[in-house]
């Protein structure tokens, strides 16, 4: 007899396979992708907190009331406050005596697990 194709249990033994891969990748692509959105948040919060610095030292001590006040130092900074970007909100809180940039998860344990606050004279801390 000339068979031809695959039988039943060559078909399931693949398929076992395949899910036994899925199961150790999926989980590393995922802690990989909140690794990668953690770290563009504290970058992002670094990079935000500096031109609220520069503006200060630009307008004798005075720090901007406005996030679009930013624009003239990070063009990015009024797409990132008051928004969701890579799996963060971003809430700015500006005014003449002082900043406070906080990048919280959207959805912690999935999108990140490190809340980071940058308050005046640019101290980035996690919370």
């Amino acid at each position: 007899m000339n068979r031809k194709g695959f039988t039943l249990v060559e078909i399931m033994i693949v398929v076992a396979i395949i899910a036994l891969l899925a199961a150790i990748a999926i989980p590393n692509l995922l802690s990989a992708r909140r690794t990668a959105n953690e770290s563009a948040a504290k970058a992002s919060i670094r990079s935000i907190s500096t031109a609220a610095e520069t503006y200060a030292t630009s307008h004798s001590g005075a720090y901007p009331t406005d996030v679009t006040a930013l624009a003239e130092f990070i063009t990015t900074a009024p797409s990132y406050c008051g928004q969701a970007v890579q799996g963060y909100n971003y809430t700015c809180t500006l005014s003449s005596g002082g900043y406070t940039i906080v990048a919280a998860p959207v959805t912690p344990g999935t999108t990140g697990n490190i809340t980071w606050t940058a308050t005046t004279g640019a101290a980035l801390t996690p919370l």
